[in-house]
């Protein structure tokens, strides 16, 4: 059955070189994408989407790929973007869709998480299977708030009506790897973790990348009866080889801590990079770290004061924190406690455990900051009930000590006592 399936593929390729040589543009739409995703030469398939971007839609959005992955070329992220917006103004789904996701990475342009809603929408509204599957993930991210909510209160469209969609459109990679979201956390159904790990695989085997890195997640992070570090490992090379960033950081964790693989400093370090460079947060972390431990490379507190520095600036909550720690401990960078503070309450607003946990032990020790039981006490709260054990403990010593105390109205009082 194998050998009929690659008998008829050659044929259909080789017939697909013939049309394409008379110049069927259709054929050497078809080629390019063989050559792409299939039996693989970048060469031609830029080459031939570099014709087809002429006139073709679909040329152009394939173009467009091209300088966005370095296919067949250098990395041009503005080409590709451009490419994108062209082939989307003359109605390619594929480009739309492409465009979206531009502007949710910043590929080419700025962030604008309202445009890409928008342009799932439009996906979405002109019955394109991709665009309705992404709008869907919007939703459950809440990506693009007002936009979204404009569309709700116009459309009347609830997330019960997506379930009920996905679970009636499971013949695409994209709805499969949807609805084992919708599952794993409970959204319109009950949750269940297995049946999610499940539609997860079978969109994996589709060759779903989203899909993919959710089980990669899941093999390395998971719960001990879901971890598999082998095939956490080898998703995450096949993920990398693709150009994917969240898989080179995977990869690269991987080989830093010897999951599924031996170790590797430098394989770490190198993959690590190649992520950071593509923009990937969890990179940029990890690349600092290696500068700052001496893993793969020399050690660089300068280095990793700037990486974090880089992700701090880009919005994102792990390099707030880190940048926070050199301030704090001096890492690259001089003393100063009065930005390490202003990192870690800038963190802690937005959630994070660690960063409400430090801010906790600055306002309990009232080192170059005003010293405040009361708000040592409020944050440690807020850390442990998000499960920090360090926090936990904290609040038991401080209930312990309070508890030989019949009155004392102000607790930075009894703190000087003690």
């Amino acid at each position: 059955m194998d050998l009929k399936l690659n008998l008829d593929k050659q044929i259909a390729i080789e017939l697909y070189q013939k049309a394409a040589e008379s110049e069927n543009r259709l054929a050497q739409s078809n080629l390019a994408n063989e050559y792409i995703y299939g039996k693989k030469n970048y060469n031609l398939a830029f080459k031939l989407s570099k014709k087809l971007a002429e006139n073709y839609a679909y040329g152009m959005n394939n173009l467009g790929f091209c300088y966005e992955k370095g296919i067949g070329t250098n990395y041009d992220e503005e080409k590709a973007f451009e490419l994108y917006q062209k082939a989307a103004n003359l109605g390619n789904f594929d480009a739309i869709n492409n465009l979206g996701w531009c502007y949710y990475e910043g590929i080419g342009t700025d962030i604008n998480k309202e445009k890409t809603f928008e342009l799932y929408q439009k996906a979405a509204n002109l019955g394109n299977l991709n665009g309705t599957c992404n709008l869907g993930w919007c939703y459950c991210k809440g990506i693009g708030t007002e936009a979204i909510l404009s569309h709700v209160n116009n459309q009347m469209i609830t997330l019960q009506q997506i379930y009920i969609w996905l679970l009636n459109s499971q013949n695409h990679s994209n709805s499969i790897c949807l609805l084992g979201y919708f599952n794993y956390h409970g959204i319109e159904t009950e949750l269940n973790e297995q049946k999610a790990i499940e539609l997860y695989q079978n969109a994996a085997e589709l060759e779903n990348r989203l899909a993919q890195l959710n089980l990669v997640n899941e093999y390395l992070y998971g719960p001990c009866l879901n971890k598999n570090f082998n095939l956490a490992f080898e998703l995450s090379k096949k993920l990398a080889e693709e150009e994917y960033a969240s898989g080179m950081n995977n990869l690269g964790f991987c080989y830093d801590t010897g999951t599924g693989t031996n170790f590797n400093g430098e394989k770490a370090f190198e993959f690590y990079q190649k992520a950071a460079e593509l923009g990937n947060f969890k990179g940029m972390n990890n690349l600092s770290w290696c500068y700052y431990e001496g893993i793969g490379t020399d050690i660089n507190e300068e280095k990793a004061f700037e990486l974090y520095q880089k992700a701090a600036g880009l919005g994102n909550i792990n390099g707030i924190i880190s940048l926070g720690w050199c301030y704090n401990k001096g890492i690259g960078t001089e003393v100063n406690k009065q930005k390490a503070f202003e990192l870690y309450q800038k963190a802690a607003n937005l959630g994070s455990d660690l960063a409400q946990c430090e801010l906790a032990t600055m306002y309990e020790i009232g080192e170059d900051i005003k010293k405040d039981i009361d708000q040592a006490i409020h944050w440690y709260k807020k850390s442990a009930a998000q499960g920090n054990q360090f926090s936990k403990n904290k609040l038991k010593k401080i209930e312990s000590k309070l508890s030989n105390i019949v009155e004392i109205e102000d607790l930075n009082e009894f703190y000087n006592l003690v």
